[in-house]
């Protein structure tokens, strides 16, 4: 199919926002880390219906050791790490500046390019980072107004530094899984890193003693079922789609459209929380994703 990776990249931004939003609300309501591995959980039980319906096989048991160990490691500072920041960050500084600072992910990708890989960085390059820096930074600094005719808050340092955590396990995450995924199938891909993500979690869960949080979270009816919903767009249609993406087009095409959440997810704010988005704000993010673009062009 033509333009299988484009559109692919397209349709996991558009779930990207969605599951920020879902993941926001159910995070402030019982807390990001029980939110984290339940949303892996339920996205390992999409997975499974599918792939036993797509490939006759509910668990990735075909794959190479090759594709276990580098899908692994990806779950791993993908979910576990690069997630982890993200899901504060979403309820500290909430799913739109969230978003805008997950579309550093791309440049970052891009560096780790040149530094493991030796691919080059023109002044094309140069100019795309400089204009994704600085639309981020336009878009933060900007103060939407409120209803009452305030301003709201700026986003506090501890959020910000939470969600370029994100972005840098998303960029390095996604390097990884392209390594380890060559032609396999991009679910069942998804479901070794979603597997190795579920074991850091438990493991991190034991130690630090979260399990009754997990628990207290399962028996909240409203929030199992946002936590559903944020699964099906996340873990399992987002980023089984985003694996799709760069087997079928070339990695910075893919991470460049997938970039445009921060835009995508402007009217999912404006529309479900009840953000007053200012010019500021919508400004800095086409800057930025315009920056992601030249990036790869």
């Amino acid at each position: 199919m033509n333009h299988l990776g484009e559109i692919a990249a397209l349709l996991t931004a558009a779930c990207f926002a969605g599951s920020a939003i879902a993941f926001s609300a159910a995070g402030a309501r019982v807390g990001s880390l029980p939110v984290n591995i339940i949303r892996l959980v339920m996205g390992l039980m999409m997975l499974a219906v599918l792939t036993t319906v797509t490939r006759g096989r509910p668990l990735p048991l075909d794959a190479s050791p090759h594709a276990w160990a580098w899908l692994s490691l990806s779950g791993v500072v993908g979910f576990a790490l690069g997630d982890l920041c993200l899901f504060r960050a979403l309820v500290e500084i909430g799913p739109r500046v969230a978003a805008l600072l997950m579309s550093l992910a791309p440049p970052a990708a891009a560096f780790f390019g040149w530094l493991w890989l030796g691919e080059k960085l023109d002044w094309l390059d140069l100019a795309g980072v400089t204009l994704t820096f600085g639309g981020i930074a336009w878009a933060i600094s900007a103060r939407s107004p409120t209803r009452a005719g305030a301003v709201s808050p700026r986003p506090t340092t501890r959020g910000i530094l939470l969600g370029l955590g994100g972005a840098l396990g998303q960029a390095v995450g996604l390097v990884l899984s392209k390594i380890g995924m060559g032609r396999y199938d991009a679910f069942a891909a998804t479901e070794i890193r979603v597997i190795a993500g579920l074991v850091s979690f438990a493991l991190l869960f034991t130690v630090l003693g979260i399990w009754p949080r997990v628990w207290a979270a399962l028996r909240d009816r409203r929030t199992m079922a946002i936590t559903a919903l944020g699964s099906f767009f996340g873990p399992f249609a987002g980023v089984g789609l985003s694996l799709l993406a760069v087997q079928n087009t070339e990695t910075g095409v893919a991470a460049s459209l997938m970039a445009t959440t921060p835009i995508l997810i402007i009217p999912f704010s404006v529309v479900f929380r009840g953000e007053r988005v200012g010019l500021g704000a919508v400004g800095g993010a086409i800057v930025a994703v315009v920056g992601v673009v030249l990036l790869f062009l």
